[in-house]
């Protein structure tokens, strides 16, 4: 069992709500690993709570795909698959598409000087050390460009494809040769939806998007030999 769970907790949430989002960062965050084991009895010592919240936290987390039930072991952490990595996309693709196109017509200016900075901020920080540092800020990059849509639903959908895909992102970014690349990517996007050119934004993210499926795809099949 790792060490390390986050544990900070919205005091406003009823408490099954609260578990449920702390191992839901810890699967998404890399603190609890793919194929982990989450005993029940552990996990409630560790977070000081009963075991009725910490049973019904890990069945919504099945539902979502990132917990699996093991035949006479129980409950784990989902491994990272080629399946679920292609699902993923599949659907991300075609929404960061469509919010990309939207946006060309409906970002504002202060928005597209904001989606500026982020590009920027992720250059000055692709040296870092800390992967969870330089991901925080390509999510910055494209939670602008969902909030130029200013379609609500399209926003919630994309946000919890996000979320799904941070554990992805995080092996992504582990390889420092991808990190100029994707500079040079979000400075593609920037620029197609600056010139308003739904097509050329099409082709940056399917780009961008299509390089990430090749590098995570990559590492998980180097990982199953």
């Amino acid at each position: 069992m790792s060490k390390e769970i986050h544990t900070t907790i919205n005091e406003y949430l009823p408490l099954r709500d609260v578990v449920f989002q702390i191992l839901r960062q810890s699967i998404l965050h890399g603190e609890l690993k793919p194929g982990e084991r989450l005993m029940e009895i552990h996990l409630a010592e560790r977070l000081g709570v009963s075991r009725t919240p910490i049973r019904e936290a890990i069945r919504k987390l099945e539902l979502e795909g990132l917990v699996v039930m093991i035949p006479h072991r129980g409950a784990a952490v989902a491994s990272i698959t080629e399946k679920d990595l292609k699902d993923v996309l599949e659907v991300r693709l075609t929404l960061e598409i469509l919010a990309g196109e939207v946006a060309c017509e409906r970002i504002t200016p202060e928005l597209l000087e904001e989606l500026k900075k982020a590009g920027k901020e992720f250059g000055r920080l692709k040296e870092t050390e800390d992967v969870n540092f330089l991901a925080e800020a390509d999510v910055r990059f494209h939670e602008i460009i969902y909030a130029a849509t200013e379609n609500a639903r399209l926003i919630t959908i994309l946000n919890n494809l996000r979320e799904q895909m941070y554990r992805y992102r995080l092996e992504y970014l582990k390889d420092k040769g991808s990190h100029e690349r994707l500079c040079q990517e979000h400075q593609e996007i920037y620029a197609a939806i600056k010139n308003g050119d739904k097509k050329a934004v099409g082709a940056a993210i399917c780009k961008h998007i299509d390089n990430q499926k090749a590098a995570i795809l990559a590492g998980i099949r180097e990982q199953q030999v």
